[in-house]
C-alpha cells in the first residue's frame, strides 16, 4: 500500500484499527487530488487526499459544510470523516455509478438527472458558508499569480476589461445567491442511471444557480440539443430569457476564471496535464464566445431582466 495513503488511513477513526491486511486500495483520478478507493470489511469507500497547494486557494471549512449539506439531501455521497485542517475526506463508494465523461454527457437523459440534481441542491440544501463571487475570485487568483511571479496567456488582460459589460448586465437584476457546486466538471457526476450523485464540493458557494448550468454547459461539452434538455429539464419546460442569457454569459466567464485555474496549477508543477495549454485554450475558447454575434444580445436579455 502507497505509504501517504496508509498513513492517511490511519488518522481515520472509521478504519484505523483494521489491519494493514484487511484493507485493499486503487487509484482512483484527480486533476489536483489524489482519490482511491478502499475496500475494507465488506464495505467501500473514496479516500481523498488533497494536492500539494490547494490549501492556498480552497476553504476546507465551507467546503466540509457545503459536502456534508448535500450529502444530507442525498445528492452528494455520504461523508464520513472530514479533516476541514488539510481537507482529506472519506466518503461512502457508490455502488453501480458510472463516472460520467464528455461522452457520456451526449446522453440526453443523462443531462436531465444531472439538471435535476443540480436543481435540488439550488432549492434544498442549507445555505452553504461562504459566497462564490465570480470577480472576486479573478482578482484573488491574479493576486495568487502576481505573488507567484507567474506569467498569464497573452490577452487576458484584454478579455478581464470586455468582460466588465457582462459583470454590469448581471448587476442590474442580481440573481439570488443558492446554494451551487461552482465546479461541475463531467467527472464530478456519478450516474446510477435513475439519478445523479455529484462529488467534489471544493469550490462550492452560494451563487447565481444558472452559473452551474453554464459551467456544465462548457464542461460536459454540451451540444444545442443537450443545452436545450439541460435548461428544459431545470426548468420544466419554461426557461426564461434572462435565465438562458445568464447560463451563456457564464459559459463564457467559467472559461475566464479557470484559466486563472490552470496557469494555478501550471505554477504548481501539477503533472496531471498540460496547464499552460488548458489555460491558454480556456481564454481563447472565453474570447471566442464574447466574439460571437448572438452574444451581445444574451448580455441585452440579462439588463432587461
Amino acid at each position: 500500500m502507497d505509504e501517504t495513503v496508509a498513513r492517511t488511513l490511519s488518522r481515520i477513526p472509521l478504519l484505523a484499527g483494521l489491519p494493514p491486511g484487511a484493507l485493499t486500495v486503487a487509484r482512483l483520478g484527480g486533476l489536483t487530488n489524489q482519490n482511491w478507493r478502499v475496500d475494507a470489511a465488506g464495505a467501500s469507500y473514496v479516500l481523498r487526499i488533497p494536492g500539494k497547494g490547494t490549501g492556498d486557494y480552497i476553504d476546507r471549512v465551507a467546503e466540509e459544510q457545503a459536502a456534508r449539506a448535500t450529502a444530507a439531501i442525498g445528492v452528494n455521497a455520504e461523508v464520513l470523516h472530514f479533516d476541514a485542517a488539510d481537507g482529506v475526506q472519506l466518503c461512502r463508494f457508490v455502488a453501480g455509478a458510472r463516472t460520467m465523461s464528455a461522452a457520456a454527457f451526449k446522453d440526453q437523459g443523462a443531462v436531465r438527472r444531472a439538471a435535476v440534481a443540480l436543481r435540488e441542491v439550488h432549492r434544498r440544501a442549507a445555505p452553504f458558508a461562504k459566497d462564490f463571487d465570480l470577480f472576486g475570485m479573478i482578482d484573488d487568483y491574479r493576486a495568487l499569480l502576481a505573488r507567484r511571479a507567474a506569467a498569464l496567456p497573452d490577452g487576458y488582460a484584454a478579455v478581464v476589461a470586455d468582460a466588465e459589460a457582462v459583470r454590469a448586465a448581471l448587476a442590474v437584476h442580481p440573481a439570488r445567491r443558492v446554494p451551487c457546486h461552482c465546479d461541475p466538471l463531467a467527472e464530478n457526476f456519478l450516474d446510477t442511471g435513475e439519478r445523479m450523485v455529484v462529488v467534489d464540493w471544493e469550490y462550492a458557494g452560494n451563487n447565481d444557480p444558472m452559473w452551474d448550468l453554464g459551467d456544465l454547459a462548457v464542461e460536459a461539452e454540451l451540444g444545442p440539443a443537450e443545452e436545450e434538455a439541460l435548461l428544459d429539464a431545470y426548468f420544466d419546460g419554461a426557461v426564461p430569457p434572462a435565465a438562458r442569457g445568464r447560463m451563456v454569459l457564464y459559459k463564457a466567464m467559467c472559461d475566464l476564471l479557470w484559466t486563472l485555474w490552470g496557469v494555478i496549477q501550471h505554477a504548481d508543477g501539477n503533472p496531471a496535464d498540460d496547464f499552460w495549454a488548458y489555460a491558454v485554450n480556456r481564454l481563447e475558447r472565453c474570447r471566442r464566445l464574447m466574439a460571437e454575434p448572438g452574444f451581445d444580445r444574451h448580455v441585452a436579455a440579462v439588463r432587461a431582466g
